[in-house]
């Protein structure tokens, strides 16, 4: 059996040649809502993963930022604390020399040469630490100001995609709402309690090649359907 490729009206030589079903939804006001909120609950789930995992990959980079600047620190006292200790050896040989009374005012120099030079040198380490701290802090900072924009982007984004879909939703039923107005609840009762020529004569005034109307609540066959339908278009065919 095939269906008709098209289907002429006599009366205002009206002809159809497709049909386009754009959607398909449950005719149960709850199962409609069930599907919604599915949709929505979906994308709070994955909305609320990714934010975990946005928090938790901001969370990581921070402590091992708060590691090296740590660790940046313990090196940088080290080394000041070696320039110290090679600071007090050179005083200690300064006083030694002076000690001998020979050659003073040359150990007083040598010392007071060697004194700069090691202060300078705990000074530069105390720089180095300071520069390499203010480093550390710029990049952290930097770290946390990306992941805060990473987490409010897909916020924004998951929003969106709710909104969106909520608007969908309302824009199908309101599509179907104006369907069933279209036909008029007087036509459907008459559909649905008519015999099976009234059916058909009245869908063919509707401009319908055929309808199914259920409660919502009493499972269907779709293929046997399928078949009736197709059955019920041939028929009229033949005669």
């Amino acid at each position: 059996m095939k269906v008709r490729d098209s289907f002429k009206f006599a009366a205002n030589n009206l002809l159809i040649t497709n049909v386009d079903i754009q959607s398909v939804e449950p005719v149960d006001q709850r199962t409609r809502d069930s599907l919604q909120k599915s949709v929505q609950l979906a994308i709070e789930i994955t909305t609320n993963s990714q934010e975990a995992t946005a928090r938790h990959e901001a969370e990581r980079t921070e402590q091992e930022a708060k590691g090296r600047l740590e660790r940046q620190k313990i090196n940088d006292e080290a080394e000041a604390e070696k320039a110290r200790t090679e600071l007090l050896k050179l005083q200690a040989l300064s006083a030694a020399v002076e000690s001998t009374g020979q050659a003073k005012a040359e150990a007083q120099s040598r010392a007071e040469s060697q004194r700069i030079e090691g202060e300078a040198a705990v000074e530069q380490a105390q720089l180095n630490a300071d520069a390499q701290n203010i480093e550390a802090n710029a990049e952290l900072k930097r770290i946390n100001d990306a992941r805060t924009s990473e987490i409010t982007y897909i916020g924004s984004t998951n929003q969106l995609e709710i909104a969106k879909a909520k608007e969908m939703a309302d824009i199908e039923t309101n599509k179907f709402k104006d369907m069933v107005n279209a036909l008029g609840a007087e036509n459907i009762a008459r559909i649905a309690t008519s015999g099976h020529d009234n059916q058909l004569a009245m869908l063919r005034a509707l401009g319908l090649q055929s309808t199914l109307i259920t409660d919502g609540s009493t499972p269907l066959n779709l293929f046997n359907t399928a078949k009736g339908l197709v059955g019920a278009l041939k028929a009229p065919e033949s005669e």
